[in-house]
């Protein structure tokens, strides 16, 4: 059975971890080990923990380690990846059907980042054009999406031709003669609309456009919740 010291000798390194980089970690020992229904497996709450699980960790660091595994442990359970055993009274658990769909770090990795990013409020159209790549770790490519996906709405709403892109195209649709401005709002309230569109598109699209954009998954998911909020509004204006 492979060790935990395997996979990250350096202890401080591995202390750094988040819960859920943790998890990643215990859940890619657990299923090079765990048989493909979970059922007899040596799963239990003291697995990421006993000292054949952990390795040859220097003497003074092992509580240390023992103790952030235990939190890894705790993330797994609470969303749901692993879950206790029915009918054992022993503590013995097995991995849930999610659980074995992920089933090592790379795959709790995007999980967590799935969390991150918040599914069910995104528009249905930056949904669809930049989940797998945001699932994937592709932060970049991402927002990209999001934000031309935004710039496509923008010209099919206004009808305008594919010649007619990026900041100078918010401004034709958006401007005080656009078709998708809204003439009852205050004409402060339509500036302001203005400058939020053709700055979301000069900030978050052009960049990606022209070279490589280093995000985590945070930036990526604020800024791709930014751009499906600036599609309903241009979904609005398809219907007025």
């Amino acid at each position: 059975m492979p060790t935990l010291y395997a996979l990250v000798p350096d202890a401080e390194a591995l202390l750094a971890l988040q819960p859920e980089e943790l998890a990643g970690l215990g859940l890619e020992l657990i299923t090079s080990v765990t048989p493909e229904d979970g059922i007899g497996s040596p799963l239990h709450p003291s697995s990421f923990t006993h000292p054949q699980t952990l390795g040859a960790f220097p003497v003074e660091s092992r509580d240390e380690v023992a103790h952030a595994m235990a939190e890894g442990w705790n993330w797994l359970v609470r969303e749901g990846l692993i879950a206790p055993k029915p009918g054992d009274t022993s503590g013995w658990h097995f991995v849930t059907r999610r659980g074995k769909q992920l089933n090592n770090r790379a795959g709790v990795e995007a999980y967590a980042s799935s969390v991150i990013l918040p599914r069910g409020m995104l528009h249905p159209s930056t949904l669809q054009c930049c989940w797998s790549a945001f699932m994937r770790g592709e932060y970049d490519t991402a927002v990209f999406q999001a934000f031309r996906e935004l710039e496509v709405a923008i010209r099919a709403v206004g009808g305008y031709s594919a010649d007619d892109i990026g900041v100078p195209l918010a401004q034709k649709a958006f401007g005080e003669k656009g078709p998708l401005t809204d003439k009852s709002a205050p004409a402060g309230e339509r500036v302001a609309l203005l400058n939020i569109m053709t700055g979301a598109l000069g900030s978050y699209k052009n960049p990606h456009s022209h070279r490589r954009v280093h995000l985590n998954a945070v930036d990526a998911s604020e800024m791709i919740v930014m751009a499906s909020h600036l599609m309903k509004i241009v979904d609005s204006r398809r219907c007025a």
